[in-house]
């Protein structure tokens, strides 16, 4: 139980963040400067996570240390590891800066539901990698995350052309795919190692790819300073530093299905607040479109234990 509750609020951790970017945005920061601070903040988090957790080893000993919630190194990190773990990174900074140029075009709720097709992207790509049939249940699953998305979007209500800007269709979706390569690939970037170590390099590699494409000038010009800085700390803690780490926490416990689950939690977060914070529209047939998404996502865990429990009490009666 406990880990779940980690998983949920990493998931509801994710669903905060696009309103605080919007919000970010209506004091006029830029895409560099709200994305920067973000992992600006996150990487000054981690590292002092990482600091803690040495200090601890050290006074505990290495036995002691690893069975600590936090703690399974079984893995040393070589300078070849840390640059795969620093490329890793790489992918989320992507979906950071895709994600939040949407948010320039459409609006917040339509943003996050763009995002959440990486759920049938990741589908698609392994079934290309494995040149493997999809099984029914997925594909079902994937019928049922498409009408979800179109409801969701509010597609039959306003129609295809209906006031959509479509520069921010293009930057959700591309979002979309670089974070379904992010989730098929982060977990074979170095595996074995310690959560908050891959944690801290992954990050590292993402902010050195932010602040290439973007140099941090918000440091040097004091916009940090007037009125940035809470934004990114923010931004950084709940997107950069804890869902990460509560989910290489939690998920090895919960397994991936349960954390595909309550991940989803995400997207029912981010719409309320739309409608709540940010005064936006999300009508009956959205809301339904966003528990018809969920349900696409719980689906195949669903099926997957009604058939283990039908082996079970097969298996009992002979």
């Amino acid at each position: 139980m406990k880990n779940k509750l980690l998983l949920l609020l990493g998931a509801i951790s994710y669903g905060v963040l696009s309103t605080i970017v919007t919000k970010a945005y209506g004091q006029g920061y830029s895409l560099g400067e709200v994305v920067g601070s973000q992992l600006l903040t996150g990487f000054v988090l981690i590292w002092l996570l990482v600091l803690v957790v040495k200090l601890r080893e050290k006074r505990l000993g290495s036995r002691a240390a690893s069975n600590t919630a936090v703690q399974r190194t079984t893995e040393a990190l070589t300078w070849k590891k840390r640059l795969i773990l620093l490329a890793a990174g790489a992918p989320t900074a992507v979906t950071g800066l895709l994600y939040y140029q949407s948010l320039h075009y459409i609006e917040n709720s339509l943003a996050i539901v763009l995002l959440f097709q990486f759920t049938w992207m990741g589908v698609l790509i392994q079934t290309m990698i494995q040149r493997k049939r999809p099984q029914k249940i997925v594909m079902f699953t994937l019928l049922v995350l498409f009408v979800g998305t179109l409801l969701a979007a509010g597609v039959f209500e306003r129609g295809m052309d209906g006031g959509y800007d479509w520069r921010g269709i293009v930057f959700g979706l591309l979002a979309a795919v670089s974070y379904s390569l992010f989730v098929l690939l982060s977990g074979k970037a170095v595996p074995n190692a310690n959560p908050v170590y891959r944690s801290g390099w992954m990050i590292s590699g993402g902010m050195v790819l932010v602040f290439i494409l973007f140099p941090p000038t918000f440091l040097f010009d004091g916009t940090l300073f007037s009125g940035l800085l809470p934004y990114g700390f923010f931004l950084g803690l709940l997107g950069a530093f804890l869902p990460p780490l509560l989910f290489a926490i939690s998920v090895p416990h919960t397994g991936e299905g349960m954390a595909a689950i309550l991940g989803a939690s995400e997207l029912p977060v981010a719409v309320m607040l739309s409608s709540v914070v940010l005064h936006e529209h999300v009508s009956l047939i959205q809301w339904f479109g966003v528990l018809l998404v969920l349900l696409g996502v719980a689906l195949p865990e669903l099926y997957k234990r009604l058939k283990l429990r039908r082996g079970a009490r097969i298996w009992q009666t002979e």
